[in-house]
C-alpha cells in the first residue's frame, strides 16, 4: 500500500448524510413503546468515531437543513465526538421540503430479531454536490491522510454518486488513501442496477482499501460469493479468501481487502470474525463469540478500527485485531458508534480481558 500522507490537517475525512435514529429502551419493539431514545447517526460517522475518540483530527462533509432543530442537534453531537464538519445549509422549502432522515429501529431481544425502518423522504443528503466543497483547499492546502467513502452515500441519488466519484478522483490526485465500504442496500439499488454498478466500479478502481461482506461484493459487482457448505464460519474461511482473491483480480489497484464474518446465535450473542488481505498476506481474526447489546454499527466499528490502525502505521497483523475489537466494542453501546476511552480498552477486548480496571 502506498504510504500515508504526512503533515495533514485531517487524518480522516468522511462524506455523509446525517440523520437521527430513534429506538425504544430495553430492546422493546417500536409498536409496543411510548418512550424513545434519539441519537444523531450515519454509517460514515460511525466509522470515523473510532479515530475521533482516540484523538485524531476528523472532518465530516455533509449538508444541513437551514434553521432545522434536528440540524442543530446533529451539529452538537458531531462537536461532542470531536469532529469538525462543513456543508451547505439548504433552505427547507416549507413543511414538505427537505429534512434529515429518520431511522426508526429496535434492538431486538433473544430470539426476536431487530427491525429497522428507514424514513428518508426529502432527505437533504441527496443534494450533496461536489461544487459545494473546495477540493483544492481540502486535499491540497489542508491535506487528508484517508478519505473514507460508503456505498450508502454513493447510492443515495445520481448527484451523490457523482459526488463520491469526484471526491475519490481528487483524493487520488493529491495522494490521499481512499477507503470504500460497499454497504449494498437493495432498496437503494432497485431499478438503478446498471447506473450504480458503473459508479461503484469506477470508485473501486481508484480505491486503496476495499471493504464489504460477501453479499456486497456479489451484488455490487456481480461476483461469485463464498461457496456454500460447512457448519460454521471457521469452515468457510477458505471460501471467503477465494472470494477476496476474485475481487482482487478485478480491482488490482487496491492493496487492502477486508470483510467481516458474522453468525447470529441470538440477538444478544454473535460469533464474530474478520479477514484482511494486505498485499499478498492474509490476516484473520478467527470467529469467536461476543455478547451483544445492540448490533447496529458493528461493521462500521470494524472499518473504523482498521482505518485507525492504518493511519497509525501499525503492522497489518494488528489491523485485523484492532478492527475486530473495535467492531465488538461498538456492539456494547446503545449508540450506533463506539466511543473508545483509549487504545488499551480496545486491545483488552481483543485479548478477552473483561476484568474491572481501577
Amino acid at each position: 500500500m502506498k504510504p500515508i500522507k504526512k503533515d495533514c490537517a485531517w487524518a480522516l475525512v468522511v462524506p455523509t448524510s446525517m440523520g437521527v435514529r430513534i429506538c425504544p429502551p430495553n430492546g422493546q419493539p417500536v409498536e409496543a413503546s411510548d418512550t424513545f431514545f434519539m441519537q444523531a447517526t450515519s454509517a460514515e460517522t460511525n466509522v470515523a468515531s473510532i479515530s475521533s475518540y482516540l484523538g485524531l483530527p476528523v472532518k465530516v462533509l455533509t449538508t444541513f437543513v437551514q434553521g432545522s432543530p434536528i440540524a442543530g442537534f446533529i451539529k452538537s453531537n458531531l462537536r461532542s465526538r470531536g469532529m469538525a464538519f462543513e456543508g451547505k445549509e439548504v433552505p427547507q422549502g416549507g413543511p414538505w421540503g427537505y429534512r434529515h432522515q429518520f431511522n426508526i429501529a429496535d434492538s431486538g431481544c433473544g430470539t426476536r430479531g431487530p427491525r429497522v425502518h428507514n424514513d428518508r423522504a426529502g432527505e437533504v443528503g441527496r443534494t450533496l454536490n461536489i461544487a459545494d466543497f473546495d477540493l483544492e483547499r481540502l486535499f491540497g492546502r489542508e491535506g487528508v491522510a484517508v478519505l473514507h467513502l460508503s456505498g450508502l452515500i454513493a447510492a443515495l441519488s445520481p448527484e451523490t454518486g457523482r459526488f463520491c466519484l469526484e471526491l475519490a478522483k481528487a483524493a487520488r490526485k493529491y495522494g490521499t488513501l481512499i477507503s470504500f465500504d460497499l454497504n449494498y442496500r437493495a432498496t437503494f439499488w432497485k431499478g438503478r442496477e446498471d447506473e450504480l454498478r458503473g459508479i461503484f466500479t469506477q470508485i473501486a478502481e481508484v480505491t486503496d482499501i476495499l471493504a464489504g461482506n460477501e453479499e456486497d461484493f456479489q451484488l455490487c459487482f456481480g461476483m461469485q460469493g463464498p461457496e456454500a457448505g460447512g457448519k460454521d464460519l471457521k469452515s468457510k474461511i477458505e471460501s471467503f479468501k477465494s472470494m477476496i482473491q476474485t475481487v482482487k483480480a478485478r480491482f488490482p489497484g487496491a492493496s487492502v481487502f477486508a470483510t467481516t464474518l458474522r453468525e447470529v446465535v441470538s440477538v444478544n450473542r454473535h460469533i464474530w470474525g474478520a479477514i484482511i488481505l494486505a498485499g499478498d498476506e492474509w490476516h484473520v481474526a478467527e470467529p469467536r463469540e461476543i455478547d451483544i447489546l445492540d448490533r447496529i454499527g458493528g461493521g462500521d466499528g470494524f472499518v473504523g478500527g482498521l482505518l485507525y490502525a492504518v493511519i497509525k502505521e501499525w503492522p497489518p497483523a494488528d489491523w485485523v485485531k484492532f478492527g475486530w475489537a473495535s467492531g465488538a466494542l461498538a456492539t456494547t453501546f446503545l449508540t450506533d458508534y463506539a466511543q473508545p476511552a483509549d487504545e488499551e480498552q480496545v486491545w483488552s477486548i481483543w485479548e478477552g480481558n473483561a476484568r474491572v480496571k481501577r
